[in-house]
């Protein structure tokens, strides 16, 4: 039986998006497949100290371990909040009504 498992790393800019696959050994941290897989290299504005992981939509930790299929995904900071955003357009759609 083999001891390596076939991850994805994520990252999304608002332009371009990268997705790789990586075979990796069973029990590596997050932490550990992101640095394998090379997204660093790529994008070295990647900051692990700040920008948050999650795995399916679900944030995680850098120390958690992966099952086979899973997929690593790098958040960006956000560049605007999003309730800010929602509460600018409604009060533009309610001055807009007027």
């Amino acid at each position: 039986m083999s001891n390596k498992i076939k991850v994805e790393v994520a990252y999304a800019l608002p332009d371009k998006q990268t997705l790789l696959s990586i075979d990796v050994e069973k029990n590596h941290t997050i932490q550990e497949v992101i640095e394998q897989s090379g997204i660093l290299d790529i994008y070295p504005e990647i900051d692990l100290q700040r920008d948050r992981v999650g795995v399916f939509s679900k944030l995680a930790k850098l120390s958690d371990t992966l099952y086979a299929g899973d997929r690593i995904e790098i958040y960006r900071p956000l560049l605007a909040d999003p309730k800010e955003v929602r509460k600018q357009r409604a009060l533009k759609a309610k001055q807009e009504k007027k």
